[in-house]
């Protein structure tokens, strides 16, 4: 079972993962996205969906039209790992 990090390690490891913030008290990493129209954030969802399968890690998120809100945590830990930062470095390479 993945261990969350504390606070102070999760402010520190945010460098690595340029947009993401931290949002207490859920906690989680969250990300906001804003495209040219529906079908490009749509394409961006399933690009996720397909990373995060493959990783048995699922992000929360809402799509409105063009804008992609999305959250990360691992829920099996109550807070955010290790292996939350390693997807959220793999969206931003999307």
């Amino acid at each position: 079972m993945p261990t969350a990090m504390p606070d102070a390690d999760i402010q520190a490891a945010l460098a690595q993962v340029p947009g993401w913030s931290f949002l207490a008290p859920e906690p989680c990493l969250a990300r906001d996205w804003q495209f040219a129209d529906f079908v490009q954030a749509f394409g961006f969802v399933t690009q996720v969906a397909l990373l995060a399968q493959a990783m048995d890690h699922h992000p929360d998120w809402s799509q409105s039209y063009n804008r992609v809100s999305m959250r990360l945590r691992s829920h099996d830990a109550g807070g955010v790992t290790q292996r939350d930062f390693d997807l959220a470095q793999r969206i931003n390479a999307l």
